[in-house]
């Protein structure tokens, strides 16, 4: 490594480990850019404990807290915990999370990730338009497309990227698109206004002129809202499912891709805008100048009653863009194996 090569710096708030401690949880990341996945939790002194694996553009994950899933390039990966209640390793992790299954996809541009009660998957293949499920003899089972596209077929049309479940038996009830475009690759001619929020069942859309929105959440709080980012404009927010408007709480420095809950606090992922044709022109610019602000890549903790950001997490370097964002419940210290060092040989689990 040179010394001009971008470092990985990551700091939080002052108050940060105080706010995991305080609600039992740790949090994990994604980012295809660097090719990572980063579990967040804390050291028995307090501190901060960062891990991070690789797997080749790590984009959508979910977690229960035992369980996650990750997809990658061509790969939907489940991870399980393989400490038993209580138990720790030698070096004070409370969880162990180990690659037990890798079911091969191709290169479908898997987003969002979903499993509801019985352990059923879904996952939003972006590049079919349409959300599915894993399949035993072949690459993916398709279970719903949003009725404005015509074929299945690999055309990324309308960029549908995101998936609202019901909180209780987490089956899947909204979805967000870039556009409703029908011909291939269609939605980048509509990023500023074309977004729309999607009735799964009933095929409706829920809202309409949205910009680029992203992981739509429903809180169990909050009936009647569905919660996502407005990704173009910078802005967290929710649906009124009554109006179908768009009502912003707050405004984020950065590109908006991943948004989970704690209690009355969201969870959400930032990025550094890209000069390209997918991020370059939006309303986020515009915001951006107008604040005085730089755009970051950054996990920040967001009141959901004052729309305030009282803990952050800061990732500077090497590391510019997050897709997706997962709590952990009642987990403090998390550590994964991957596939480079010999732990995975010799991590092995009875089921007895």
């Amino acid at each position: 490594m040179t010394a001009s090569t971008p470092q990985l710096e990551i700091a939080g708030s002052r108050d940060l480990p105080l706010w995991l401690a305080e609600h039992r949880v740790s949090l994990g990341f994604s980012t295809y850019q660097a090719g990572k996945m980063f579990l967040v939790g804390l050291q028995p002194d307090g501190r901060l404990s960062i891990f991070e694996r690789t797997f080749n553009r790590a984009m959508g994950m979910w977690s229960n807290g035992q369980t996650i899933y990750l997809s990658s390039l061509y790969q939907l990966w489940r991870f399980e915990n393989y400490l038993a209640p209580h138990e720790t390793t030698r070096d004070g992790y409370d969880r162990l999370f180990v690659p037990v299954v890798g079911h091969t996809t191709g290169d479908i541009d898997i987003h969002d990730i979903a499993v509801d009660r019985s352990g059923e998957v879904a996952f939003v293949s972006t590049l079919f338009n349409c959300i599915a499920s894993p399949s035993v003899t072949h690459s993916f089972r398709p279970v719903w497309r949003p009725s404005f596209i015509s074929a299945m077929a690999p055309e990324d049309r309308c960029h549908l990227n995101g998936m609202a479940t019901d909180p209780d038996g987490g089956v899947p009830r909204y979805a967000t698109a870039v556009s409703r475009s029908d011909v291939p690759d269609g939605w980048r001619d509509r990023r500023h206004d074309g977004g729309v929020l999607i009735d799964i069942a009933s095929g409706d859309i829920a809202a309409e002129g949205l910009s680029m929105p992203h992981s739509p959440r429903l809180h169990p709080d909050y009936p009647g809202r569905v919660w996502l980012l407005n990704s173009g404009t910078g802005d967290f927010g929710y649906v009124d499912l009554s109006s179908g408007a768009f009502e912003p709480v707050a405004f984020c420095p950065g590109y908006l891709r991943g948004l989970a809950f704690v209690g009355r606090f969201a969870v959400v992922g930032l990025s550094t805008c890209r000069e390209d044709r997918t991020f370059g022109g939006l309303a986020l610019e515009g915001r951006l100048r107008e604040k005085d602000a730089a755009p970051r890549c950054a996990v920040h903790i967001i009141d959901l009653e004052t729309g305030q950001t009282p803990h952050f997490l800061r990732i500077d370097g090497v590391i510019r863009e997050l897709y997706d964002i997962v709590t952990l419940p009642g987990v403090a210290r998390p550590m994964a194996l991957g596939f480079k060092s010999d732990e995975i040989r010799r991590a092995i689990a009875i089921e007895l």
